[in-house]
């Protein structure tokens, strides 16, 4: 299967999210936000990255836009929830203006997570 790295600061979330991946029998690697993900990008290379659009230190676009800096063409899949005043369609936008074709509104159902892993990797 595939090495996946998943970026999110909500620790419930991503366990979930993590459990879910590695039932399906994927390698996952976890970041709490894109400071901690571009360090473990450093050492690490995975088929494709998960990332929250919200986040403290680096969020998602903060984080989608240093890939695209560092030439770094690794998949991606935004995920968002939103948050009070920003909704999760308006942070996803975000992310298809900037390059990121696979997008997932929280929280995540098990289908809908194989269907963008499917669109992504095929």
């Amino acid at each position: 299967m595939s090495h996946i790295l998943v970026i999110d600061d909500d620790d419930f979330f991503r366990e979930v999210l993590v459990q879910m991946l590695q039932k399906d029998g994927h390698q996952v690697t976890e970041a709490r936000d894109g400071v901690q993900a571009l360090a473990l990008l450093q050492r690490t290379h995975p088929d494709l990255i998960m990332t929250d659009i919200l986040m403290p230190h680096m969020d998602g676009v903060e984080f989608i836009t240093e890939l695209s800096r560092q030439s770094n063409n690794t998949p991606v899949i935004a995920m968002s929830g939103g948050r009070r005043a920003i909704t999760a369609a308006f942070n996803l936008e975000s992310a298809k203006l900037m390059g990121v074709k696979v997008t997932l509104s929280k929280p995540i159902g098990h289908s809908a997570l194989n269907a963008a892993l499917r669109e992504i990797l095929g």
